[in-house]
């Protein structure tokens, strides 16, 4: 679901040839391949690549020799120049390994971290052929702090290689990956139960892990699941025959692979994501992007979502010159007989076949990538296809890799794996994630820092949307009998700094003109609709957001709002800001020394948080965030409470706010 590699794109375009197979007399062996995390950007299209390329993860625990497994299977399969092997030679030996009993995974380890240590920790891709097969293969970390990079891995693959240490069983992050790679829908999976020497080839052993192995994957809906007894320092059942496993009747590692399925078949209609508008010139407007599930033909009937809108396709061009029919897999750019609004991010799809759901309300399994927790209700940049659209989580649910059930959360930590209810800030159009990873892949972006994080897989929750009711009787109307206009004036500050006395002081100053307020404070409002929250960061967004969503329903009544909160983020006063029309968002930053503000604390708020009986109590243990461009910033330090009223008066009438 991820950007691809240059050499893996190359791949798709070379049908026939291998990204990276050398031309004949020269050595297969290619160094390996870092994706980085930042590679996580789009979901990427498969639909074209050759069968006969299959694409595989290796992944499970930290050191239960994933490395040393496809660097044992290329040494024996003779695809390792004796430069290469004599350097990996030299460097088992000053490792404490011994010349008959190298380090393979050398061949694949090539950060000086991941030598040093001997694990890996970032993804190595190695491309291989053999007499029935092409390869390319992605060596995943598998300690914990990089499950991020075993998913950005798996995205690219159709089968999964997971291996597991003979000695320790299923370990949590062996489970975490096979729920992961279940959840991503990964085709094949290939189990490799490795360092069988260790134990001496003990088929009770392997029989017990087989079992816990099928139980797992059967919970976790997994399709069948080959099981392997392995011992990659020594090659058994690598490529060839283990020959102190007289009892195993079954495939070795090469076998499997060469047999196993390859690309997924996607379940959708044609679909074509506008990854951008082509206009070179006045005479030239085409969409251009990939088509996914189903050709595309010249002469075709489309409809643009979500706008709806309907055209004929009538040009299909490419670099090489105009197609008459663009098969899945292809990048393309499509001209109508229609100038049609289409941005980056609509679709097309043809009108002879059922529309996706186009909605705003998702549901998904995800992976969460990020130390910043999964929080309900903060707000993300959702990535899905081209488009990008704000948007929250709600109904966090939690899987336990230990007992793959899963249970209500909070909040979901970095490498955690779950379930939510995403609710977006507009309708787009997606497809399940089962029918079709391209178009049913998200990810979170934080609106910040535009960092990714986390990877979700998606399916509409269709049928559930609720749609705004339109009445006759509308804001507007119900702002004429007032005789004003409505409005939100938002008093963000510190404990202490004097929000809620110059709120009361402006309703007071309002109310005595005739105006219609409503004044909502922090502390009333936690006697009644927010009783059930405490004070934690996902509460505190849950308290703001509650407020925005009461805040904009009494705008709707034509009133003039006034609050007082601490509301600590940017990003929850921004949600509010965003439920208004524009113009009825008036920010006030109210400001002063935290030294003035502990020095008023009428409520002793300060001196009990200082003594460590508050906890997360906001200026002291708790951060907050304040307004980078506010429209009015007070400093109660060196402004009277009339005067600020006053400045507060000036700016809604700047507003264009008139009584």
């Amino acid at each position: 679901m991820f950007y691809e590699s240059q050499e893996l794109l190359r791949a798709r375009q070379q049908p026939d040839g291998l990204a990276g197979e050398p031309a004949r007399g020269q050595s297969q062996h290619v160094q390996p391949e870092r994706a980085e995390p930042s590679q996580i950007l789009r979901i990427v299209a498969r639909s074209g690549v050759d069968d006969s390329i299959l694409r595989f993860i290796t992944c499970g625990s930290v050191d239960d020799g994933k490395s040393t497994l496809i660097g044992r299977m290329l040494k024996d399969l003779d695809l390792v120049p004796e430069d290469t092997w004599e350097s990996v030679l030299a460097e088992s030996e000053r490792r404490s390994f011994t010349r008959d009993k190298p380090d393979y995974s050398l061949l694949l380890d090539g950060l000086l971290i991941e030598r040093e240590q001997g694990i890996t920790v970032d993804i190595a891709w190695r491309y291989f052929t053999t007499s029935k097969r092409k390869f390319i293969v992605a060596d995943c970390p598998g300690h914990e702090d990089y499950t991020r990079n075993m998913v950005t891995g798996a995205s690219n693959c159709d089968a999964a290689l997971v291996l597991v240490d003979a000695r320790k069983g299923l370990s949590p992050q062996t489970r975490r990956h096979l729920a992961v790679v279940a959840m991503m829908r990964v085709r094949s999976v290939l189990v490799v139960v490795n360092k069988m020497d260790l134990v001496q080839w003990d088929r009770a052993r392997f029989d017990a892990i087989r079992s816990d192995l099928v139980e797992c994957a059967s919970q976790l809906g997994l399709a069948e699941v080959i099981v392997v007894p392995v011992s990659a320092a020594d090659g058994g059942n690598v490529v060839r025959d283990a020959p102190d496993a007289p009892w195993y009747k079954g495939c070795t590692v090469l076998q499997a692979l060469e047999t196993l399925p390859g690309r997924r078949h996607q379940g959708v209609p044609f679909r074509l994501v506008a990854q951008w508008i082509n206009r070179p010139n006045q005479d030239f407007r085409g969409i251009a992007g990939e088509v996914v599930g189903a050709p595309l033909n010249v002469g075709d009937n489309i409809r643009v979502l979500p706008s709806n809108a309907q055209a004929r396709v009538q040009r299909i061009c490419t670099f090489d010159g105009d197609l008459q029919q663009a098969r899945p897999g292809q990048a393309v750019t499509v001209v109508l007989d229609s100038e049609l609004d289409v941005a980056r991010g609509d679709w097309l799809v043809k009108t002879v076949d059922a529309p996706p759901p186009v909605t705003n309300l998702l549901e998904a399994n995800i992976v969460w990538m990020s130390e910043t927790p999964l929080l309900p209700g903060r707000r993300y940049d959702m990535q899905i296809g081209c488009a990008t659209v704000p948007g929250s989580v709600r109904l966090i649910q939690h899987l336990d890799v230990n007992s793959l059930k899963t249970h209500e959360a909070a909040r979901l930590h970095c490498n955690d794996v779950g379930r939510c209810e995403i609710v977006l800030e507009r309708p787009v159009p997606i497809d399940s994630y089962a029918d079709c990873i391209e178009t049913g892949g998200l990810i979170f972006v934080d609106r910040n820092t535009f960092r990714t994080e986390g990877a979700g897989m998606a399916t509409p929750a269709a049928g559930r949307e609720v749609v705004w009711h339109e009445t006759t009787v509308d804001r507007n109307a119900r702002a004429a009998i007032k005789g004003h206009s409505a409005q939100v004036v938002w008093l963000t500050g510190l404990s202490g700094v004097g929000k809620s006395t110059i709120a009361n002081a402006l309703e007071t100053r309002l109310n005595a003109v005739g105006v219609h307020t409503m004044l909502l404070d922090g502390d009333n409002v936690r006697h009644g609709l927010n009783r059930d929250l405490g004070f934690s960061e996902a509460d505190r967004i849950e308290n703001i957001r509650r407020i925005g969503e009461t805040a904009n329903l009494m705008l709707n009544a034509g009133l003039v709002v006034i609050t007082a909160f601490i509301s600590p983020f940017r990003d929850d006063r921004q949600l509010v800001r965003g439920l208004v029309r524009e113009g009825e968002f008036l920010e006030v930053f109210v400001d002063a020394p935290l030294a003035v503000c502990e020095a008023r604390d009428p409520k002793g708020l300060y001196k009990r948080a200082r003594a460590g009986q508050i906890p997360d109590f906001t200026g002291v243990s708790h951060p907050y965030e304040p307004p980078l461009q506010p429209e009015l910033r007070i400093d109660t330090s060196l402004t009277s409470v009339a005067e600020s009223v006053q400045a507060i008066l000036a700016a809604l009438k700047a507003k264009g706010f008139h009584v």
